[in-house]
């Protein structure tokens, strides 16, 4: 009789469904999944984290593009302000407000060769910023410095609101016509836009350094 053989095979059966069984490795694909912080393809994660090369060229260049001035009064002065200062196309256009001014009536308003308004009077500003070594005049008008301007009008109150073009400059290329680092003055008198080289404007009430944003 084969009785007892029978018997045996259940048991071993039995007994090899009771033994521990090593569990599956994970797969690649799970691993990753694991590691990427979203459960997703880290590569594309990656992607998504690294900036756009476009994005940071144009904020270099607006970087670039905009300075301010904030203006002091010189010695025996009340004349203050801030300007703005952005490039535009023709040249960089100036825009701000002036307060302090003697009353009502013009006043010559150019940028400086020196970025220097150490001395009480201004005069360490130097002349008007001229890298061309051109004759003074007139924006828009023939020859002029590059830091020539248009003058500025107070109203009653001594206010002036500035809103004008620089014409042969920039700012923040590191040109010759580069006005970031240079002064800002503003004078007592009109700018003729003939006497040379000063366009007769008087002394200096104010004086403040461009400065990039």
């Amino acid at each position: 009789m084969r009785y007892p053989s029978l018997l045996v095979l259940p048991a071993a059966l039995l007994l090899a469904a009771c033994q521990p069984q090593d569990p599956e490795p994970p797969s690649p694909t799970a691993a990753t999944e694991a590691q990427s912080p979203q459960g997703g393809d880290p590569e594309r994660v990656e992607e998504a984290a690294m900036p756009d090369p476009a994005d940071t060229m144009r904020d270099a260049d607006e970087l670039a593009a905009g300075a301010r001035a904030t203006l002091a009064p010189t010695q025996g002065s009340q004349v203050a302000g801030t300007l703005s200062f952005a490039a535009v196309d023709g040249g960089v256009r100036v825009t701000g407000e002036v307060t302090g001014l003697p009353g009502a009536g013009a006043h010559g308003f150019h940028v400086h060769e020196n970025g220097d308004c150490s001395a009480p009077d201004g005069s360490s500003a130097g002349g008007h910023f001229n890298p061309a070594s051109t004759a003074h005049g007139r924006v828009g008008q023939g020859e002029h410095h590059a830091g020539d301007s248009d003058n500025i009008s107070a109203n009653d109150q001594g206010v002036a609101t500035v809103d004008t073009l620089l014409q042969g400059v920039s700012l923040g290329d590191g040109g010759a016509g580069d006005i970031v680092g240079k002064g800002v003055i503003v004078h007592a008198d009109p700018d003729d836009y003939t006497t040379q080289p000063t366009g007769n404007a008087g002394g200096r009430l104010a004086c403040g350094v461009i400065a990039a944003q």
